[in-house]
């Protein structure tokens, strides 16, 4: 079930609703609900979309709040209540600022998702940059990049098979406690996004795979050998699966205005512009859909799945 590098060209999503900056949120998502959020879920997973992701946020600063909203759903209560509706699309956190947190109030968080959604979890990791949200939780803020790089370390070893898992470091040290639900993987797969230069060493070390944040497709190859350098520089031989956020997009010919960045067109020319990933090395695409209800969304959900995915191959 996971996304393998060596596969086809695969496709998810972020979610809208559970998250709604003014970068990106709709209009009809202010009003949307639970139903709808569950809606959006069925149509991926029966359309074939690898993943959803979800968000995390504790609390948004009001000088930050009117670009970016309040509005951000706990991704583990939202992951959770999709994997109810759901039965094949994989949960990712996309991402988690898991420097918040100990790391085995996370493990147990993120194990007794994949445990009960039957080993469907991506845990994406991420450093965060709201200062004071780490301040309200007592979190480090200015250290977090060396706190996120333990964090991972320790992660693996809470996540494991063991249910007694242990782990000694600078700043976290467990042992002899205990934690059942073990995780339904092996191996929960963590992702590491961002682009700054320690982002891309952070994949590159310890992640299973890449999550740019913004990368433009022009600064994507450059990038994507920076990162496989690394990794093989640090001695790690495990493929890493690298991902792209693509441009908003629109399946057929809209009759109002999405926005110049937005692709949009015919399914084959959509599929040959989203090809381009592929021969970059990207081995799965995030994708985002322009629409004006939630009706329109899972319409071009499914028109994306049945006329542009069987192309992205070709």
């Amino acid at each position: 079930m996971p996304i393998l590098p060596a596969g086809p060209l695969s496709y998810g999503m972020q979610l809208p609703i559970q998250s709604q900056s003014a970068i990106y949120a709709e209009p009809w998502e202010a009003g949307a609900t639970p139903f709808d959020l569950a809606e959006i879920a069925r149509t991926a997973d029966r359309a074939g979309f690898a993943y959803l992701a979800s968000c995390d946020h504790v609390a948004i600063p009001r000088r930050l709040a009117e670009g970016m909203s309040t509005v951000w759903y706990d991704p583990v209560a939202t992951l959770g209540f999709l994997a109810g509706v759901t039965e094949r699309v994989l949960l990712m956190s996309h991402v988690a600022v898991v420097g918040l947190r100990h790391p085995l109030a996370t493990a147990k968080q993120y194990a007794t998702l994949d445990h009960l959604s039957g080993g469907r979890l991506i845990l994406g990791v991420g450093a965060g940059h709201v200062r004071e949200e780490f301040e309200a939780l007592g979190a480090d803020f200015d250290g977090r990049g060396g706190v996120l790089d333990e964090t991972v370390d320790a992660l693996r070893a809470a996540l494991g098979p063991e249910e007694y898992p242990e782990f000694a470091g600078e700043r976290f040290s467990f042992s002899g406690l205990g934690q059942l639900p073990r995780p339904a993987q092996e191996r929960v797969p963590i992702w590491v996004g961002g682009s700054s230069p320690a982002a891309v060493r952070r994949a590159a070390v310890r992640g299973d795979g890449w999550l740019p944040q913004g990368d433009p497709r022009g600064k994507l190859p450059e990038q994507i050998a920076r990162l496989h350098a690394l990794r093989e520089a640090a001695g790690v031989a495990e493929p890493i699966v690298v991902g792209a956020i693509t441009e908003p997009l629109y399946v057929g010919e809209p009759d109002w205005s999405v926005g110049r960045r937005t692709l949009s067109g015919k399914p084959e020319a959509l599929a040959e512009s989203l090809r381009e990933y592929a021969a970059m090395g990207v081995h799965q695409i995030q994708v985002r859909f322009r629409s004006r209800s939630r009706a329109e969304l899972t319409d071009q959900m499914a028109a994306f799945a049945a006329d542009v995915a069987p192309h992205l191959d070709s």
